[in-house]
């Protein structure tokens, strides 16, 4: 994989899917050091919010959880006005994003970034204020990606281990509320989440994020009786 490089036009990179024309500048952004989380999500970060410059690695695009926390960790951030694009993960879709919250016209979707991962990527960075991004990276990227960020103030959050992350957020626990005897829908899902860092991050703190989901009823449940 080559090292990475700036693609001197973010809107030219094949693939990228954008929201009612999302902008590609941090023109109307958030300013300041944190970018807003939900409240649960803050318990569990040791800025209590998402630190511009940071680097806060999540669980790989196919882990239990993982598409589900991203979405909303980029709710409130993406909501107050900052500017978010998720690289590399290509079953993301824009209607599952609005469901949680996630302002998606300031959301860019690059799901196929060519093998091309770390250089997208280093590029999005110059114009989002948060960055995912999924995909085999070498470590070397790795460590470029990160001090890019950290120069950019942006937050980089990546999917899948990622040594040196400032903080680590994976999913231990999920649960599903809402089916009624036999009958019902699945309303509500609460995922157990927790963390672990460097320095302030380095004492593991859990949370529970609720999520509404509202998908098809389940049919109902015919109760057998048993013949002997």
């Amino acid at each position: 994989m080559s090292k990475v490089a700036v693609t001197p036009d973010i809107a030219s990179l094949i693939g990228v899917d954008k929201a009612n024309g999302a902008g590609l500048s941090k023109g109307d952004a958030v300013r300041g050091r944190l970018l807003p989380v939900r409240e649960e999500l803050a318990t569990v970060l040791p800025w209590a919010g998402l630190r511009s410059g940071s680097t806060v690695a999540l669980p790989a695009p196919g882990e239990l959880g993982a598409r589900a926390l991203l979405l909303a960790l980029l709710t409130e951030a993406t909501t107050a006005g900052s500017w978010a694009a998720v690289t590399g993960v290509p079953g993301l879709g824009l209607l599952a994003a609005a469901e949680l919250g996630v302002a998606v016209h300031r959301l860019a979707l690059v799901p196929k970034p060519g093998g091309q991962t770390a250089a997208v990527a280093a590029a999005l960075l110059d114009g989002f204020d948060l960055v995912v991004i999924a995909g085999e990276c070498l470590p070397a990227d790795q460590r470029r990606l990160s001090a890019r960020a950290r120069n950019r103030g942006a937050v980089l959050l990546p999917m899948g281990g990622w040594p040196g992350a400032d903080v680590t957020l994976r999913c231990t626990g999920d649960r599903w509320t809402g089916v009624g005897y036999g009958e019902g829908r699945l309303r509500t899902r609460h995922l157990t989440v927790t963390s672990d860092g460097r320095r302030a991050a380095a004492r593991p703190r859990t949370t529970t994020l609720t999520l509404p989901t509202q998908p098809a009823p389940l049919a109902p449940v015919r109760h057998l009786e048993r013949v002997s």
